[in-house]
Order: structure tokens, then C-alpha cells, then sequence
């Protein structure tokens, strides 16, 4: 998975350099998108991509009054994908392409079009977008009026639009991703996507019934809570399924419709971390046993045993063979 975390506060020189450095960067290689700063303003510009297959998400956010995509751009990266962008903000945003123009208030989104000329402008000139982006085949096949949903404004905030936002945070966020993750996204946001733009959709709902759109959606949910909460030791299946607003029974079905254990799951997430703190120089100087703590497990003992049988080694030789 290919990840893109591109912070204007991160760039050397000074607040003009630096603002050219983001901006020009953008047109010549990140998303191939123009921005138009606020004048007279403070600068700053984060962008954040996470891509799997054909599909890609992300933010861009920052003291930007307009965002726009030219011929040029186009012909720079050109797909026949569709982009649902949405409003994370609290301003106005207005959407152009194609002649037609929709007002998107704050959670609203709109589906557009990658092959085609678009500007976006910002009210008060704070930009917070989210866009997801996948191929117009698949959002086709679970609605196939699709092209009649372009450049309609979706109210919001909904259901689908705050998994969605789940999927971008799970997907850019975390430093590993879990194969799962990784294997059911494409279809997920794309059953999303289309979830968003039209609910009357008939070979939605046929999808929705083959695909079990909301067991996944609860999945992703469970799976970003999981995330977030991996170093408290009493995680387990009630306060998931709490979270999630459905019975430890449902939830069970939900993890054993993807061929998954909740414990399991959990266990395997935590030695992902481990693993990856482990490898990091970052905490070289960390203690084992307070990585094992930062990952959930609640005393070494147990730590290295399951560490070992996981990886036939123990924490301490992995360590030891990575920094020497």
C-alpha cells in the first residue's frame, strides 16, 4: 500500500519557499491539482493519500481558497475513475465541472468526475476535504445510473460518509494496515461510494443483499476501534460491539462472515505493532516490557510466549538481529 503524508510545516526555508515548495509540488507529481493560496494569510497545506489497487483516498487541507484541476493535469494522470469529495469542513464549498456547479454545506459531498476539468472554491478560504476515489466500472455495477448521479449534491453528514471517513483514517494512519483492511477496501468503499450517491438504487440494493454492505461497514468500524484502542489490555468483544451499536452475538457473525476470531484478531494486531515498534529505531531505547504494555499485552511473560509462537523468536533476539 502506498502512503503520502506531504505537510507544508515540514519543508526547510521560509514561509513563501515553503508555500511554493507544497503548492508546485502538488501540479508536478502528488495529485496533479493547482491551489490557490490565501493572500495575506499565514500559510499552511497538509496532504494525505493512502492507494491499494485502484483505489485511493484522502485529505487535503490547508489555508487554500480554490482547488483546481486542469486539462493538463489530466493529461498528466488520467483515469476513468470517480472522485466522491466531500466537505470535511465547517465553510461552504462550491464544486464545478462540466458547466454545472453544486454547493456543498458542511458533511455534504458530491460525485465528479477524474477525466474531466473541475474547480473547487472555498468560502472563508479554510479548505478540508476528503476525497475517495475508485474506477466508474465499479461504482457502475451496484448502480448503474451512475453518470446521472454526478455533480448531485449528497447531504450529509451520513452513514456512509463517516465509515468512510473510518476507511481514510484506518488507511493513512495506521503505520500497517492489515492484509484484511488491505483486501476488502476496494469493495467496501466502492459499496459506500455508492450507498452515498443513491439509495434507490436497484442493483445497489441487490448488491447490498450479496454483499452485505452493512456487515461490512460494521466490520470496518469494529476493525478501526480495534485500531485506536489496541494498548488497553481489557479490550474485548463488549465494548467493541457497544461501539459498534450491535449484540456480541452480531458482531461475532460480522468478524466470521471475513473467516476472523475477534480474540484472534486482536491478538494478531497486537503482535503487528509490536513488531513494528520493535523494528523501529524510534524505540530503541524503549524497555520491551513497556512496548508490550503500549500494545495491550498485560505482562511480559505472556508477551514473549505468544511473541515466540508467533515468530519463532522472542522479542529480544528480533530486536537484537534488527540493530546489530
Amino acid at each position: 500500500m502506498e502512503r503520502i503524508v506531504y505537510r507544508s510545516d515540514d519543508l526547510i526555508g521560509d514561509e513563501a519557499l515553503r508555500k511554493e515548495q507544497w503548492i508546485s509540488s502538488l501540479s508536478s507529481g502528488y495529485v496533479h491539482l493547482q491551489a490557490d493560496p490565501v493572500a495575506e494569510t499565514s500559510f499552511e497545506g497538509e496532504l494525505r493519500i493512502a492507494r491499494t489497487g485502484e483505489v485511493s483516498v484522502g485529505t487535503i487541507r490547508g489555508t487554500v481558497k480554490s482547488i483546481s484541476r486542469t486539462a493538463d493535469d489530466i493529461a498528466a494522470q488520467n483515469t476513468n475513475n470517480v472522485v466522491l469529495l466531500s466537505n470535511a469542513g465547517e465553510s461552504t464549498v462550491c464544486v464545478d465541472q462540466s458547466g454545472r456547479s453544486v454547493e456543498l454545506q458542511p458533511g455534504g459531498a458530491v460525485l465528479i468526475e477524474q477525466c474531466e476539468p473541475s474547480l473547487i472554491r472555498v468560502a472563508g478560504g479554510r479548505c478540508d476535504l476528503m476525497a475517495v476515489q475508485t474506477g466508474r466500472e465499479r461504482i457502475r455495477q451496484r448502480c448503474a445510473n451512475v453518470e446521472d448521479r454526478l455533480m448531485k449534491p449528497v447531504p450529509g453528514p451520513s452513514m456512509s460518509s463517516v465509515l468512510l471517513r473510518a476507511y481514510v483514517d484506518v488507511l493513512i494512519e495506521q503505520q500497517s494496515a492489515s492484509p484484511l483492511i488491505r483486501h476488502f477496501a476496494p469493495e467496501h468503499i466502492a459499496d459506500l461510494i455508492a450507498a452515498a450517491v443513491s439509495m434507490e438504487c436497484a442493483s445497489l440494493e441487490k448488491d447490498t443483499a450479496r454483499f452485505g454492505a452493512s456487515s461490512r461497514g460494521r466490520l470496518l468500524s469494529a476493525l478501526s476501534f480495534i485500531a485506536q484502542r489496541l494498548d488497553d489490555p481489557h479490550l474485548g468483544e463488549e465494548a467493541i460491539a457497544t461501539h459498534v451499536c450491535v449484540s456480541t452475538s452480531q458482531l461475532r457473525k460480522d468478524f466470521e462472515r471475513a473467516g476472523l476470531g475477534i480474540a484472534g484478531y486482536i491478538r494478531e494486531q497486537r503482535l503487528d505493532r509490536a513488531m513494528t515498534m520493535l523494528r523501529d529505531g524510534a524505540f530503541r531505547q524503549h524497555r520491551i516490557i513497556d512496548i508490550a504494555f503500549a500494545c495491550g499485552f498485560r505482562n511480559l511473560v505472556t508477551f514473549n510466549r505468544v511473541f515466540r509462537n508467533a515468530y519463532a523468536m522472542t522479542p529480544s533476539d528480533l530486536r537484537q538481529d534488527v540493530h546489530s
